[in-house]
């Protein structure tokens, strides 16, 4: 089977977490994948190996997604590899662990760079995308997360954003259909380098110990849930499905 025969997933931010185990994920399933990522480049090559072992043609693309003439090269770079594109994960993210109360720490740099990153990036893949998506019907799927439902997260830039990005999900829903649906994934709290190294001193345990189901995500969990979008239901479209354990039931 050629390249051109195999649907094509496009993975922002996957050189490791919830974004290798999509990239992983869809390689399973016959898909091939594009690994993308910004500073990591170690761990994204990694994720192009085990993505290979798996029978995937792979294409590494190192890209800001904060830069839009930088998304609109990589969208460039997918269309003359394999000629399509059916699944673009939106999962590239930043943040600053800073206390909600301390507002002067929330600096106008800080502030942007959050936004341009988790919202305009997400913005600027969609966009660029868009068009190699409809020509066979597509599916985007945006990892947000429950700190854009409750506004209780890492910084109030990073709920600000995820909130941002939970109504932009509905709106391109609208805007794109009907020849792609647009959804988004909210993790509650996960397992990875994320919290562990971006602050380190929080204990991910005490976090979900009062949660129905007191244990955080891994980033397996919150890849099933992103297949399910691009794969496991034809009829869902700008819907917010969280992953969390429980969390947001009140």
């Amino acid at each position: 089977m050629s390249s051109k025969e195999r649907p094509v997933a496009l993975v922002t931010g996957s050189a490791t977490g919830v974004g290798r185990a999509c990239v992983l994920q869809f390689a399973a399933r016959g898909y091939d994948v594009v690994v993308n990522y910004s500073r990591s480049a170690q761990e994204a090559t990694q994720t192009v190996l085990k993505a290979k072992s798996l029978g995937a043609e792979v294409l590494l693309v190192q890209c800001d997604v904060a830069n839009d003439s930088l998304v609109q090269e990589m969208i460039e770079s997918i269309k003359s590899q394999f000629g399509r594109l059916d699944v673009v994960v939106n999962n590239a993210a930043t943040t600053n662990f800073i206390d909600h109360a301390d507002l002067e720490a929330m600096t106008e740099e800080i502030w942007d760079r959050i936004l341009a990153v988790n919202l305009k990036g997400a913005f600027f893949v969609t966009r660029a995308a868009a068009a190699l998506l409809k020509s066979g019907g597509g599916s985007v799927v945006n990892i947000s997360s429950v700190a854009g439902i409750t506004g209780s997260g890492s910084s109030v830039a990073y709920c600000a954003s995820k909130g941002a990005l939970n109504t932009m999900t509905k709106s391109l829903a609208r805007a794109l259909a009907p020849g792609i649906r647009v959804n988004a994934v909210c993790p509650g709290p996960i397992d990875s380098r994320w919290i562990r190294e971006g602050n380190p001193g929080a204990s991910i345990e005490s976090m979900v110990a009062d949660y129905p189901l007191p244990k955080a995500s891994t980033p397996d969990d919150i890849a099933d849930a992103v297949v399910f979008f691009s794969v496991g239901t034809s009829m869902a479209t700008g819907q917010l499905l969280s992953i969390d354990g429980g969390q947001t039931l009140g």
